[in-house]
């Protein structure tokens, strides 16, 4: 790993201040500016802002100084940038407000999410794919991005939110209930500790014991459910509400070829503390059990917008990999 920081230009708060950044570990970075006392609060998604008088500071560390266009061009190529249009809607407030509008009166649960989701150890599974996820769950769903809905209502059933199964795999879906499935995607990896399966469970569990005390049951006990269906994202051909959770979870693999490359160095800088040939090894047998799986995406809807694009990104990727082994 590499701290690199550039030159004091950024004007704010009556001083200048400059971009401290790694090019491979959030982790690794967040220790290296609280060594040099950099309060966790200068810390903007990607970057930590270093105000002028510890320039000197940073560089005397250990940081590396570089121009302003190779730090933003290494923090690019680290898979650790989150852009700018994703920037505002990925901050703790703007998903606070988001929270608020969902679910009224439970303000200590949003608190406690939003801090899970900006843990420092996560790079993919952080803040940005939240919102990824929510906006992509509101298309399909047939809502404006960024509008949550109001909080789920009660008598919440399974069978309600689906119809006749479509070709391919997809479920057709008539009348999901959208304040269950958003609540779902905010808890679906609420705990992310890298145990495939068991951050499920536990991030299942946290919505059981966060949830309890404001909604019925019924309703917890579905919001539960659908956090499951992410651990192999495969609900049954009659539960169009887990097609909805599934399809919104991995929405990101039908993404543009750039958007869809920028994921998948996220997910390598998530995982930096794996050697290269045991981390090719393990991704290239999961995409491998991702094409071989059958449709991707299960809601019509979400097979038209996503299921060639994604089939195209995630061959093109593995035959990288291959070409790497």
């Amino acid at each position: 790993m590499t701290v690199l920081i550039d030159p004091p230009a950024w004007p704010a708060h009556g001083t200048l201040f400059s971009h401290l950044v790694s090019d491979a570990s959030l982790a690794e970075l967040h220790a290296f500016a609280a060594s040099i006392g950099v309060s966790p609060r200068a810390f903007d998604l990607d970057h930590y802002d270093v105000a002028a008088e510890r320039y000197d500071v940073a560089v005397a560390a250990g940081a590396v100084p570089v121009g302003g266009r190779e730090l933003a061009r290494r923090l690019g190529a680290s898979g650790l940038r989150v852009p700018g249009r994703a920037r505002s809607a990925a901050k703790a407030d703007a998903l606070l407000a988001r929270w608020d509008a969902l679910l009224p009166g439970a303000r200590d649960v949003g608190v406690e999410l939003v801090e899970r989701w900006h843990e420092p150890h996560r790079v993919y599974h952080g803040p940005e794919h939240l919102v990824h996820a929510l906006d992509s769950l509101a298309l399909l769903e047939g809502r404006p991005p960024g509008v949550p809905d109001a909080a789920p209502s009660v008598g919440v059933a399974r069978g309600a939110a689906s119809a006749t199964g479509a070709s391919g795999g997809a479920t057709a879906v008539t009348g999901a209930t959208p304040g269950v499935t958003q609540l779902a995607l905010w808890f679906h990896d609420a705990v992310h500790d890298g145990e495939a399966g068991r951050d499920e469970e536990r991030s299942a569990e946290l919505a059981d014991a966060r949830l309890a005390s404001h909604l019925g049951a019924r309703e917890v006990e579905e919001v539960v459910r659908l956090v499951l269906v992410t651990t192999d994202h495969a609900p049954a051909e009659d539960d169009g509400p887990g097609a909805l959770v599934s399809d919104a979870d991995l929405a990101v693999l039908g993404s543009a070829p750039d958007r869809y490359a920028r994921y998948a160095r996220q997910v390598r800088a998530e995982y930096a503390h794996v050697p290269d040939d045991t981390f090719r090894a393990g991704r290239a047998a999961v995409l491998r059990g991702l094409l071989a799986g059958g449709a991707l995406f299960r809601t019509p809807q979400g097979a038209t917008l996503w299921e060639d694009r994604a089939r195209a990104n995630l061959t093109a990727e593995l035959t990288t990999l291959d070409a790497r082994a």
